[in-house]
């Protein structure tokens, strides 16, 4: 995909003394008294801030926080946390300014920070007249906030058709190119690993990667609903039985291909889903009435591992059983392992992926961490996201 890169507008010294407008996400998560909890996102924004700023570039910036009402701004919606937090980063103050739609006074050298976008009335709906002052606030438009690029808003499109200049930020372009190396033109086998608890919410996804991958490994809940349409009983497990139908045509168009949707040989049940419950593994056909399982078993993580670890590009989204216990944790761990272990183009993405990745400490291993939740999805989906697609018509004159 071809975009505009802001690395290279910078390189070429195009942003001196240009007004540049970052829409970054910034939407982190914040305890009762509004204080930051995890600050990932502030700290992945800072290389774009920085690199506008040594580039001599008159700095703006914005995001999302939470969910505000449109027109309406309460102090809980207040980007102030998010200011004093990138201040810190950046070692210098970061001013916040309300009410900037209208205009904004910064100079070269200097950044501010641009109250919560979306208390602006139009911002989610990508207003044109809001859209348009937006793009006049600004020289050069850059994109760097991947989590909203599945959202066509004003401050994520709208401003992008507008601006003199609209361009890719360096997280957003990490994000490109690794999308584009794992799904676009992947190193084969590729396969991919998608669990979670429901079919449904996946379903898309699983038809789409279905003619594409060489080999699709389901988890959780959804590999429930694959035993059944396998012809095996799950006892009391979770599972969708009036989606087995759909099971059964993603399983058929991946054999017609000559590819494979591995069915657990072996599973880890209890009797409750409780931390202390305790587990017993069996054999996938032997699975009682009142089993609930809870992990892939110990033959069946092995058989995962050792094609993970043949593998030329891995897709991973979603643990393979309820890792946050440890009894249940093993085919989660062996597939995290198996991971690292492989010398294939990884790119994992989704919120328990990322704490599966943090609580087996493999981050160095994995090729791609892709930090979208949403948009990863979609892009798994096989859809064109409104941000990438902007950016690429804007690129392409």
């Amino acid at each position: 995909m071809n975009v505009i890169r802001f690395t290279d507008l910078c390189a070429q010294g195009k942003a001196a003394g240009q007004r540049v407008f970052i829409r970054a996400d910034l939407n982190v998560p914040q305890d009762d008294a509004g204080n930051i909890t995890e600050d990932t996102r502030i700290r992945a924004s800072v290389p774009c801030i920085q690199l506008a700023l040594d580039a001599g570039a008159a700095v703006m910036v914005t995001s999302h926080l939470g969910r505000p009402t449109e027109g309406e701004f309460k102090p809980e919606d207040s980007l102030a946390p998010v200011a004093k937090r990138l201040g810190e980063l950046l070692g210098r103050e970061v001013p916040l300014v309300a009410n900037w739609v209208d205009g904004v006074d910064v100079k070269p050298g200097q950044v501010v920070l641009l109250e919560n976008c979306r208390v602006n009335k139009g911002e989610k709906k990508n207003d044109e007249a809001l859209a348009r002052k937006l793009a006049a606030l600004t020289n050069i438009y850059v994109n760097d906030a991947f989590g909203t690029a599945h959202r066509a808003e004003a401050t994520t499109y709208g401003i992008a058709q507008f601006a003199k200049v609209a361009a890719a930020g360096p997280l957003l372009a990490a994000e490109i190119d690794a999308i584009t190396k794992a799904l676009a033109q992947p190193k084969r086998p590729l396969v991919a690993i998608v669990a979670g608890s429901k079919v449904s919410t996946k379903l898309t996804i699983l038809k789409s990667l279905s003619a594409n991958v060489d080999q699709l490994i389901v988890g959780g809940g959804i590999a429930n609903t694959f035993m059944l349409a396998a012809g095996l009983s799950i006892g009391k497990s979770l599972a969708e039985p009036d989606l087995v139908d759909q099971a059964k045509a993603v399983i058929e168009a991946m054999r017609a291909r000559g590819a494979d949707v591995p069915i657990p040989v072996d599973v880890v049940t209890a009797k409750t889903f409780a931390a202390d419950a305790p587990a017993t593994v069996k054999d996938a056909d032997s699975v009682a009435d009142d089993d609930l399982i809870l992990d892939i078993g110990p033959k069946t993580a092995a058989i995962l591992a050792a094609q993970l670890r043949k593998a030329g590009t891995i897709v991973w989204n979603g643990p393979v059983g309820v890792f946050e216990f440890d009894a249940f944790a093993g085919g989660t761990k062996a597939i995290a392992q198996a991971i690292a272990e492989s010398s294939a183009f990884s790119i994992a993405g989704g919120g328990d992926t990322l704490a599966a990745i943090a609580k087996y400490g493999i981050e160095k291993q994995v090729g791609y961490i892709s930090t979208g939740g949403g948009a990863f999805l979609e892009v798994l989906e096989g859809k064109t996201l409104p941000a990438f697609e902007i950016l690429a018509k804007r690129a392409a004159g």
